[in-house]
């Protein structure tokens, strides 16, 4: 299971955006980041530090993924054919817990991977409990029976801060979603501006 390494809300402070669109977000009050020197005056970013913003706005984003792994799945990117900005979303967007997130059967990206690692899943019938599975195009993804009437996940269902982006067919009655194709940046319904581009800049040095 990938330990959290940083509280959610401070991600969001560090950032100085509301990274995920919650109302409850702190950035909602105080934009700036936290602890007793968080509103210094900043001066201008360098290069390496406005592309290594994006790549931990990104990591933080789902879920804040250690280096080691984030860094593994840039390299897959980078090893296929076409843009690897487009290619490197794609494959985030393809883990079994940002589907789950996505579909809108938990509430956060975080409650997502401990939902899937918990077992409450499985994917075309198969109990499954790896957060960071790769699900293909095709693939179905169901709630298991006796996780249909948690509460986190009734609760879930009728969030209106959020929508369930077009590649994903879901029935909330049934708790299935249909993963339909992999997408790309501009099918991802990110909150705030995520630039892959600077992830791959940053790694490319």
């Amino acid at each position: 299971m990938t330990k959290r390494t940083s509280a959610k809300y401070k991600i969001d402070r560090r950032m100085g955006e509301n990274i995920w669109g919650r109302p409850k977000s702190p950035v909602n009050r105080r934009q700036y980041g936290p602890g007793q020197h968080g509103q210094r005056r900043k001066g201008k970013m360098s290069d390496f530090g406005v592309q290594l913003r994006a790549k931990q706005k990104l990591k933080g984003y789902y879920g804040d993924i250690r280096e080691k792994q984030f860094r593994g799945i840039y390299a897959e990117a980078a090893r296929r054919k076409g843009d690897t900005s487009e290619n490197l979303i794609g494959l985030l967007e393809s883990r079994l817990d940002a589907i789950v997130y996505r579909a809108k059967f938990v509430p956060t990206v975080f409650a997502a991977r401990q939902f899937v690692n918990h077992g409450h899943v499985n994917v075309n019938g198969v109990r499954t409990n790896i957060q960071s599975y790769r699900c293909k195009p095709g693939d179905v993804i169901e709630v298991r029976e006796k996780s249909k009437q948690l509460a986190i996940v009734l609760e879930s269902i009728g969030l209106a801060e959020r929508d369930v982006p077009e590649y994903l067919v879901v029935d909330h009655n049934k708790m299935v979603v249909t993963f339909q194709t992999v997408p790309g940046l501009h099918d991802v319904p990110y909150p705030v501006q995520m630039e892959p581009n600077l992830v791959v800049e940053f790694y490319s040095r």
